[in-house]
């Protein structure tokens, strides 16, 4: 079984969109354009017939990445305490090190396109260090570099757009 993917319903309503767009009529005009350019003879030379065709391979598959991600998804948060650290929720850190101080929604690619905040995957390195902690706990993690870095939790809230 994959693992469930957490979408607001604003996200899971442009993906469905999206996903109808790409399957009839973006289908349909790659599908037209890759005819015409068969109709002006030698494919081997023929620029705009490789460019729709390669087109049409890419759509195809997000057309396949947006049906799995649709099958695998869940609208809404999961289950958290209010101050515990779960996708969908606004997360405020500090690191010791330095004191810097750095707020993030921990959420899915498909949620940082359109936020109007930083978006960390729940399966970074940060991200994962952090999921299910609690406000006051540290969590440490693993940097590109192989050095580890610790962050303590500052606040835990929900994400309004």
């Amino acid at each position: 079984m994959s693992e469930v993917t957490w979408l607001t319903q604003e996200a899971y309503d442009r993906l469905q969109g999206e996903l109808a767009e790409r399957e009839g009529p973006g289908r349909t005009e790659i599908t037209k354009r890759i005819e015409l350019a068969r109709e002006e003879g030698d494919l081997k030379e023929n620029g705009g017939y490789h460019a729709a065709k390669e087109e049409q391979g890419k759509s195809e598959a997000r057309i396949r990445q947006l049906r799995q991600l649709l099958e695998s998804s869940q609208i809404g948060v999961p289950d958290a305490e209010a101050d515990e650290v779960a996708q969908g929720k606004v997360v405020t850190v500090r690191f010791p090190s330095d004191g810097e101080v750095e707020t993030f929604l921990l959420g899915s690619r498909e949620e940082a396109a359109h936020a109007s905040i930083e978006v960390y995957s729940p399966t970074s390195p940060l991200g994962s260090a952090v999921m299910r902690k609690r406000v006051g706990e540290s969590a440490v993690y693993q940097l590109a570099n192989g050095k580890e870095m610790s962050v303590d939790i500052v606040k835990v809230e929900p994400y309004i757009r």
